[in-house]
């Protein structure tokens, strides 16, 4: 069960958290707490906390090295692909704004997002959070 329980938790609490953290500059709604980006990264909670329960009980096993590949694929994901697509849509916005006012533009050209991956340091706070969770919850559970 806690290798369920606790890769979802550590996720539901990286995703609280950016709301209680200034820099994210978020506040609380439902479309909030499934965001693609922000401090610190769910994504990175959820697969670490996976592999280190996993981890802990199995040592280094085929599940765990499973567990660890998709961890990496995730991040790196996070990080590289969908950080530079939400860095496409900042600028496609910018250049949309610069055109002339016109009710075509608005319909042909959505608004796009911006804030779809994450930062290196957002990955790996997340990814301490995921560690921390499964190591705490593994121990106290």
């Amino acid at each position: 069960m806690k290798l369920i329980l606790l890769p979802i938790l550590a996720g539901l609490i990286a995703q609280f958290s950016k709301f209680f953290i200034k820099g994210n500059k978020t506040k609380f709604s439902w479309h909030n707490m499934t965001a693609y980006s922000g401090m610190p990264s769910g994504h990175s909670a959820m697969t670490i906390a996976l592999a280190t329960v996993i981890f802990l009980y199995e040592a280094f096993s085929p599940a765990f090295a499973v567990a660890l590949i998709v961890a990496v694929v995730t991040i790196r994901d996070a990080v590289g692909l969908r950080r530079q697509i939400g860095q496409h849509g900042e600028i496609i916005n910018d250049l949309v704004a610069d055109l002339d006012e016109d009710d075509l533009l608005d319909a042909k050209y959505p608004h796009l997002a911006e804030r779809i991956g994450h930062t290196r340091k957002q990955a790996i706070v997340g990814g301490i959070v995921g560690f921390l969770v499964s190591l705490i919850g593994y121990y106290i559970f």
